[in-house]
């Protein structure tokens, strides 16, 4: 069985496209898990959202299904990171 890329590697992969979306000039070490998508750092809205999405499939090389979104709600880094991990086949694991 192929497994995806595994939680650090995920989430160092959905920090720096925030990062990117966000433009600013920080490491992922600096993006605590808990920091809000839309708050006064990253400022995310739901196309950039979108957008991320498409960055992450290309970074890790998976393709995210669209039910894995569906009733989901993305608060902070760390929703989206448990979202892509489990979407991207992270063993359950090393979850």
């Amino acid at each position: 069985m192929t497994t995806g890329p595994d939680r650090p590697t995920v989430s160092d992969s959905v920090k720096r496209v925030v990062i990117a979306e966000s433009r600013l000039s920080l490491t992922p070490e600096e993006i605590p898990g808990d920091e809000p998508l839309n708050g006064d750092l990253l400022r995310i809205n739901s196309l950039g959202f979108v957008g991320m999405l498409v960055h992450l499939e290309d970074a890790l090389d998976v393709t995210l299904p669209d039910d894995l979104f569906v009733g989901r709600t993305f608060r902070t880094v760390d929703d989206l990171v448990d979202v892509v991990a489990e979407g991207a086949g992270e063993p359950e694991e090393a979850r």
